[in-house]
């Protein structure tokens, strides 16, 4: 009988929940818990605002200074200051959204979102299914400094609009996010009457005999 080869040992490759926890560890200095997948915690260093997919785009298409944003399926996530999310109810109320249907809501102490991979991860088979965490503005080490805030405490009056020098306005933000989940859903609620069809034909559409 022909000497049989030793079985050679192949490492296994790196995985992307391994390659995506280092980066935020080590790069960022992030907070992290559980996974797979690797989470993000919230309420630490950053706060998330969180909306529907399409008045997210609509708000990144405004001559507007955010923070990092990701996307994961049909919500688009926009990082703020830490803190932030408990204003957001109040800060509604001052922006005569108090009691609308928005959509609209943030994530503080105590929450999780899902960790995008890392700008410029290789996507290997199968480790980017559909409706995975992406970031549409990556991050960047020491952005937790730059993000949407309150003005500091004597700038401005009120909850102020303008930019503070902490960073871009959370009023501003949240005044643009409101405003676009406002007319996103009354997008998604007239949708389909424009598309009724009589008799074969859209609409208003003339008939011929």
């Amino acid at each position: 009988m022909a000497p049989t080869a030793p079985p050679v040992t192949v490492p296994l490759p790196r995985t992307a929940t391994g390659t995506t926890a280092s980066w935020y560890e080590r790069v960022l200095g992030w907070p992290l818990a559980g996974g797979p997948p690797v989470q993000l915690v919230t309420g630490v260093l950053f706060d998330v605002l969180e909306l529907p997919a399409d008045a997210g785009a609509a708000v990144l298409r405004r001559p507007l200074a955010t923070g990092p944003v990701a996307l994961m399926g049909r919500r688009m996530r926009f990082l703020v200051a830490a803190g932030s999310a408990d204003e957001l109810e109040g800060l509604l109320e001052w922006l005569e959204w108090g009691g609308v249907a928005l959509d609209l809501t943030a994530l503080g102490t105590g929450g999780r979102i899902t960790a995008p991979l890392p700008p410029g991860h290789l996507v290997g088979p199968g480790e980017n299914p559909r409706g995975a965490a992406v970031w549409l503005r990556p991050p960047e080490q020491g952005c937790e400094a730059l993000l949407p805030a309150l003005p500091a405490h004597g700038q401005g009056a009120g909850p102020g609009l303008g930019e503070d020098s902490a960073g871009p306005g959370l009023v501003r933000l949240v005044a643009a996010a409101a405003t676009e989940c406002h007319r996103a859903r009354l997008r998604r609620r007239t949708a389909p009457a424009r598309r009724v069809v009589t008799g074969g034909l859209p609409e208003g559409q003339p008939r011929f005999s």
